[in-house]
């Protein structure tokens, strides 16, 4: 808990509101701009002397539930929010449930690198969209009905998507496929699709039960992954992980190193028409 930090935070968002502006009178004695600290305190249902502790960067740790009426009281926006958390040494609560429309500006990139195969997923690990080289790579997983989009779901369920992987990076792939679902999970319990995946894979494979039980969690970011494609042979890209503002969509963009043989194979690759 960052005791300074918190308390100038709170005096700069206490003074910014005015009274009416939370339906208090403004009256005509007030020596300094914004509320009272008295006022805040009622706001948030808390007694004047704690919030006076917390300006003062002497209170203790509050509670989620005190943090949640302050955020309320000092009318914060959802950043604004987070970082109050954060300077309490606290997770901020999930914003909102994920979505699974891709924003225009993200499937405007997407459609932009022509020379790359890219992708945006969902957290939960389903294809939300793809370029053309990454349909001729991959395949159409975008348009896949039901849980056929979802690439964990595919891994542990469909023997043919493994098909890609060379056997000897099999064990490493499943393992990080379920270290991040497990992450996922822990950041969003309430989430039914997500909740509803793992229950599947729990029933339907005993290499998910196993590498569940052993709980490993690891979000996954930038990584070399390689892949054996049945026309231009073995290639080895780099992938590389843009998270969205909400952190629950990732643009993965696959590289090669020039003048390399994977870019050379990846220059033959023929998107689908």
């Amino acid at each position: 808990m960052d005791r300074r930090e918190l308390a100038d935070f709170l005096r700069r968002r206490r003074a910014r509101i005015a009274p009416n502006d939370v339906g208090l009178p403004g009256g005509t004695r007030r020596r300094t701009p914004g509320l009272r600290r008295e006022e805040v305190a009622l706001l948030a249902g808390m007694s004047a002397d704690s919030y006076t502790r917390l300006e003062q960067a002497r209170g203790s740790r509050p509670s989620r539930q005190l943090l949640t009426a302050l955020v309320g009281a000092l009318r914060l926006s959802d950043d604004e929010r987070d970082h109050l958390f954060h300077l309490t040494g606290k997770e901020p609560p999930q914003r909102r449930a994920p979505t699974e429309r891709v924003r225009p500006t993200l499937l405007l990139v997407l459609d932009r690198l022509t020379d790359l195969p890219a992708q945006v997923l969902s957290d939960r690990g389903d294809v939300l969209a793809q370029n053309a080289l990454s349909r001729a790579l991959t395949g159409d997983t975008a348009g896949a009905p039901g849980w056929e989009r979802n690439l964990v779901w595919r891994w542990f369920t469909d023997p043919g998507a493994r098909a890609l992987f060379p056997a000897e990076d099999h064990d490493r792939h499943a393992r990080a496929s379920v270290a991040d679902l497990r992450a996922t999970l822990a950041q969003r319990p309430d989430d039914a699709r997500l909740v509803e995946l793992v229950r599947r894979l729990r029933a339907g494979s005993a290499e998910f039960r196993a590498l569940w039980e052993a709980h490993e969690v690891a979000v996954r970011r930038a990584s070399v992954k390689r892949l054996r494609h049945p026309v231009v042979g073995l290639l080895e890209l780099d992938c590389e992980v843009l998270l969205s503002p909400e952190h629950d969509q990732r643009l993965i963009v696959y590289t090669a190193h020039p003048g390399g043989p994977t870019a050379a194979r990846l220059g033959r690759l023929t998107p689908p028409t």
